[in-house]
């Protein structure tokens, strides 16, 4: 445990959590490179060795910093970028404000997931000297990644370009639970053909509205399907419609020709993205046998879904030690798996690194309004991981 007192711990972790979440760095566009130099520079000031890395996209840098160079070695893992904050008018404070009332840091990023970059980042720091002097002998790695919102390689390049290790914890708000399986996602594109003509002559063309009814009556049924089968970790399997667009680039009085839907598919482990594709077009074939409805597909968007046994080493540490900082309600000593894509298939899948998904934080704050978290929660998160990652790397 590091010598400064409670007091100052909690003051430096809730000081580095309220600057990082006032740099925004929303995605989409992607604009991480601010809190990337932010982060790289708190290193530097700290002595420690930090990559301003430009892969694998130039205008987005993104961090990995290592202390120590032997044994084993924990990755503690957290992306800089966040979903975009919206209206600001929605919001009860700035979201990019860095608010701090009644114990909960507000805004954009703060649970989702800009307090676990700066947990790992004080985590990494305090443990550098036990790590210097061999008293510990191995390492700590720690990723501040771009492009986890969006499904881009920031974690996998990361991984690749030496920043890796044995064991990697992502730091994602899942209120202390231990993750050991993810869910993953296959994002579809769906264009439905139709007939263009006037509003007033509606019988004279095809209006693709009306060709979609049956596709998204198709894809109810679909979802239906996957809610019966067997569920893991992170739950069932669902098929939804996210969006949906037609005749917006046109005249007010024409019936539209083209129509696009998005379809988000949750991938359990264990599934098979290319299983899913063979999903997709087999609905896809029958609704145009059924309903003679023209369709083309391609997939936009893949996270890749993750396991490794609830009974891993690290897993099993983790829980325990997390229990005992907050007690076994709410689950936190049982095996459990998120529904959520994390940057832990990169480990699982890419690397054949073992990595949970675990943090402070409630996974419900992520993406919403008046985004929070409660800084007590990540003091005590801070204590858990420090135990444990001293305890891998000893």
């Amino acid at each position: 445990m590091s010598e400064r007192s409670a007091s100052e711990r909690s003051a430096e972790l809730e000081r580095l959590a309220c600057d990082l979440v006032r740099i925004p760095t929303e995605n989409p566009p992607g604009n991480e490179g601010a809190a990337a130099e932010f982060v790289s520079d708190w290193f530097r000031e700290e002595g420690i060795d930090a990559t301003l890395l430009e892969e694998p996209d130039p205008d987005r840098p993104q961090v990995g910093a290592r202390v120590g160079e032997n044994g084993p070695t924990v990755v503690l893992n957290g992306h800089l970028d966040v979903v975009p904050a919206g209206d600001p008018e929605a919001w009860t404070t700035d979201p990019y404000g860095g608010a701090v009332e009644d114990g909960r840091l507000y805004g954009r990023g703060s649970a989702d997931m800009k307090t676990g970059v700066a947990l790992a980042m004080l985590v990494a720091r305090d443990l550098a000297p036990e790590i210097r002097s061999g008293s510990l002998s191995g390492s700590v790695v720690v990723h501040a990644a771009m492009g986890e919102e969006t499904a881009d390689p920031g974690t996998r390049t990361l991984l690749e370009r030496g920043f890796d290790g044995d064991y990697g914890i992502v730091l994602e708000p899942t209120d202390f639970r231990v993750a050991t399986s993810t869910k993953g996602l296959s994002v579809y594109r769906i264009a439905v053909e139709g007939m263009a003509t006037h509003a007033s002559q509606p019988d004279a063309g095809t209006n693709t509205i009306d060709e979609a009814r049956p596709l998204l009556d198709a894809i109810d049924e679909y979802d239906a399907d996957l809610r019966q089968r067997e569920g893991s970790l992170c739950g069932g399997a669902f098929a939804t419609v996210t969006e949906i667009e037609a005749g917006t680039d046109s005249n007010l009085a024409v019936i539209p020709d083209h129509a696009e839907l998005v379809l988000d598919r949750r991938v359990l482990p264990g599934e098979d993205p290319d299983a899913v594709d063979a999903e997709v077009e087999a609905l896809l074939d029958r609704v145009r046998e059924e309903h003679g409805v023209e369709t083309t597909w391609t997939r936009i968007q893949t996270y890749a879904s993750s396991s490794i046994p609830v009974d891993h080493p690290l897993a099993t540490s983790l829980r325990d030690g997390s229990a005992e900082a907050v007690g076994a309600d709410g689950g936190v000593g049982e095996p459990w798996g998120i529904e959520a894509a994390t940057d832990a298939r990169n480990f699982v899948n890419d690397a054949e690194i073992p990595a949970v998904t675990w943090g402070p934080g409630d996974l419900d704050q992520a993406h919403t309004v008046d985004e929070s978290i409660a800084l007590a929660d990540a003091d005590v998160a801070r204590n858990v991981l420090e135990d444990v990652v001293r305890a891998f790397i000893e």
